[in-house]
């Protein structure tokens, strides 16, 4: 939002014209202050899982990122995700009954005065969660933040409650060390991550803009090349419902749902053999033999035990290759569907219907050589003693959205998780402070620094 970017010599920073670098003074000091400040960073980080937060119930913990801004000066606003605005864009998810009303929380770090070189930074995170399933099939409670040995337990854990806890922790470092960032900082905090994508967007349809994205998921301390692009939809199936005595003379359809599906998975074959877009990422993950996957995710069908049913629901999740439009996509699965149906006697009768109702997102490429991902592989060869290696995700990434629309370096990067969406979902505490004092040092070279 500011237009003029530079970095202000404080004490410990050597200002160059173009490549500004941090002292190793000041690098000690931001790495001891990130050490000082772990103990109260894991407390942090086990409240947030502890706050826990469904799809639409993400009310508490939003409250609560809204305290902790406030409490640090960064004058946050709340703002709810607007359907109109969303439906309007070519990146809005499709909005159902389910959809998140959770408010947006987004704070604003104002340096000041703007520093010269220095460049603006959006640091954003999700809160919201997926379901639990069973809870008995967990070793420990789902929301309890138990740490055992270099794991930190719970349902997000790792996505993403350690990495919001990351990004305000990692501001809080520099501040014990009597520093703020020298050019503005936007902090986001936004629901709907996990289903539509929709959360960030409204904070791009809102005119929150940058120099930079900074992202810490759970990638295992890498830095995201390229994630895949998804769609979420649903097929209904309507069957001819009669006793099951008679089942000869009625139509399942659970059984006719499975035609569909099978077309279905044709497609994804397909699409996975035409590797369109495949070309997008990096040579190091062409391993990668079946990136596109199609989830057949619920079913939901019939109403008795003794009839035949009449009508089967399933909700499906499927990958795109980055380049590949969202409606390109989604036209042909409409046409496959359409395709089955025409061939299928009963079907004809009865067309399917397909609905979105949920992600419809184009994946992203993060292009090679931004001064942005330079500063970033010189910040985490500074935490760690490691060069930065590059991943490709196949899953979803708010970072679609600073890298499509804002058309800015939308870095991905953040601490190694285990079991993510799945049972005993994890986080290394390690890598935790890693990458808080990776992105610490990024902000601080990246945005300058200045004395409070």
């Amino acid at each position: 939002m500011c237009q003029n970017h530079g970095i202000a010599t404080a004490p410990g920073v050597k200002a160059k014209s173009q490549e500004p670098t941090l002292s190793q003074e000041l690098i000690d000091s931001i790495t001891k202050s990130v050490s000082d400040g772990f103990d109260e960073q894991l407390a942090f980080t086990q409240k947030l899982i502890q706050l826990g937060g469904q799809r639409g119930e993400e009310g508490e913990i939003q409250e609560f990122m809204f305290k902790q801004f406030s409490d640090r000066g960064y004058n946050p606003v709340q703002f709810d995700i607007d359907p109109e605005a969303i439906a309007q864009h070519v990146g809005g998810g499709r909005i159902s009954a389910t959809h998140s009303k959770a408010p947006i929380v987004v704070g604003v770090h104002k340096p000041k005065q703007q520093a010269p070189n220095g460049k603006s930074l959006i640091i954003n995170g999700h809160v919201d969660v997926v379901p639990l399933g069973p809870t008995d099939l967990w070793t420990l409670d789902p929301y309890s933040g138990v740490i055992e040995g270099d794991k930190l337990y719970g349902r997000g854990a790792g996505d993403m409650r350690a990495g919001v806890g990351v990004y305000v922790k990692a501001l809080d470092a520099l501040t014990r060390v009597g520093l703020q960032p020298a050019s503005e900082v936007i902090l986001e905090s936004v629901v709907e991550e996990e289903s539509t994508g929709n959360g960030t967007l409204m904070t791009h349809l809102k005119g929150y803009k940058a120099d930079a994205a900074l992202i810490p998921e759970p990638v295992g301390e890498e830095l995201v090349r390229a994630n895949v692009g998804v769609l979420w939809f649903q097929v209904e199936v309507r069957g001819k419902p009669v006793h099951v005595r008679e089942m000869a003379t009625g139509t399942n359809a659970i059984d006719a749902s499975w035609k569909v599906i099978e077309a279905l998975r044709e497609l994804e074959k397909d699409w996975n053999a035409r590797e369109i877009g495949r070309e997008l990422y990096i040579e190091q993950h062409k391993e990668l033999e079946h990136p596109l996957n199609l989830n057949v995710a619920m079913m939901h069908a019939g109403d008795w035990q003794s009839s035949v049913p009449a009508w089967c629901r399933v909700d499906c999740r499927i990958a795109i290759y980055p380049g590949v439009s969202a409606k390109s996509a989604a036209d042909e699965i409409e046409a496959k569907v359409a395709e089955v149906t025409e061939a299928n006697d009963f079907l004809k009768k009865t067309p399917p219907k397909v609905t979105w109702n949920g992600f419809y997102a184009e994946g992203y490429v993060l292009e090679p050589g931004s001064d942005a991902e330079s500063v970033l592989q010189k910040a985490h060869q500074q935490a760690t003693g490691e060069t930065l290696r590059s991943a490709f995700s196949g899953a979803y990434l708010d970072s679609r959205v600073h890298s499509l629309y804002d058309k800015i370096p939308a870095l991905c990067y953040g601490p190694l998780a285990g079991n993510i969406h799945g049972f005993d979902e994890w986080v290394s505490v390690k890598s935790i402070k890693n990458v808080t004092i990776a992105v610490a040092l990024f902000i601080a070279e990246w945005c300058g620094v200045e004395k409070i």
